[in-house]
């Protein structure tokens, strides 16, 4: 099949750290154009990938791109993925699709009506380490599950950083928060009830800079999830059963050469299970491509996903408990 000629909305950090050399690397995308706020940096962006620098809207348009690489901030993410599928594009919209999920079903019946792939990228998703966590579940290594916690928090960022922005959709629920929420939903399934919330919110910026949520499973499971972005690096989770419990670092964002390790713990006996390194953001794109190339049924599984986790999304910022930051 001839590549997937991808069109990159939007030149963010992660795009020229993470997804864009990713993409170079997949042999099934070919990157063609890059579109961002100004022109001077959609040609820098355009020199380094290989591609054309155009403006957000001449891309969305262009009939010689068949897929859309949307990085652009939160608040943006809804226009123009909207944009891009009545354009006849598929589209990898970076987390979250969107900012709600009356918006995030609004895009994703617009995309099954359309068969157009739609994906939120998710990069952790596609990394091996999370089929082998659920592997060891379903052989009952560490017995019936109990308890599921996740933690990602990231150190403050520069008072500038658009994350810090209400009007453009930051808060760090939207940033790291969705990690832990989206693990819970891959490990425990889509049947998860919110039982509490607390949001803790810096008085500047008007945004949440942290959060505690505790979920409950149909299956019984516990889950207590942790973000922010006012502590040290932490990107974890863990799963406690009635036999033992499991433990996964770096769970999220690990490099590509970061060699997982799950730790297993038993009241007498310990073990860690090393397994090899991946790229999960080359993973990630390479999925998508197939995707766009075969029109995989697999897909509705995706839409779903995102689906549930607007909701629980939504559902956390309504009922959360607001505390003001020291």
């Amino acid at each position: 099949m001839s590549p997937v000629r991808l069109g990159v909305l939007g030149c963010s950090a992660i795009a020229r750290r993470r997804s864009l050399p990713a993409a170079a690397e997949v042999p099934e995308l070919v990157t063609t154009a890059v579109a961002s706020r100004t022109r001077e940096k959609a040609e820098r962006f355009a020199a380094e990938f290989g591609a054309t620098a155009t403006d957000y809207e001449s891309l969305v348009s262009d009939p010689d791109i068949d897929a859309i690489y949307l990085s652009l901030p939160n608040s943006l993410h809804h226009e123009w993925t909207r944009r891009a599928l009545d354009a006849g594009k598929h589209v990898l919209c970076e987390k979250p699709l969107t900012g709600s999920a009356a918006a995030t079903r609004e895009l994703t019946a617009l995309a099954d009506e359309k068969r157009l792939v739609l994906r939120e990228n998710f990069a952790f998703l596609h990394h091996p380490v999370h089929d082998h966590v659920r592997r060891l579940l379903d052989q009952g290594r560490i017995g019936p599950l109990r308890t599921f916690t996740a933690t990602f928090g990231i150190p403050p960022l520069p008072g500038e950083d658009i994350r810090y922005s209400a009007e453009l959709g930051g808060g760090a629920l939207l940033d790291v928060g969705v990690y832990p929420l989206r693990a819970a939903l891959l490990l425990l399934g889509p049947s998860l009830s919110l039982v509490g919330a607390t949001l803790r919110m810096d008085a500047s910026s008007n945004v949440d800079v942290a959060g505690n949520v505790l979920l409950t499973a149909d299956s019984g499971v516990f889950a207590n999830l942790e973000f922010g972005f006012e502590h040290s690096y932490r990107a974890r989770y863990a799963l406690w059963g009635g036999t033992a419990w499991l433990g996964l670092d770096r769970a999220f964002t690990p490099p590509p050469q970061h060699q997982p390790v799950l730790r297993i713990e038993e009241q007498d006996y310990a073990e860690e299970i090393v397994l090899p390194p991946a790229h999960q953001f080359r993973t990630s794109l390479g999925s998508f491509a197939q995707a766009v190339q075969q029109r995989t049924p697999e897909e509705k599984r995706w839409v779903a996903a995102a689906d549930a986790l607007a909701a629980l999304v939504d559902e956390v910022r309504e009922r959360a408990v607001r505390v003001e930051a020291a």
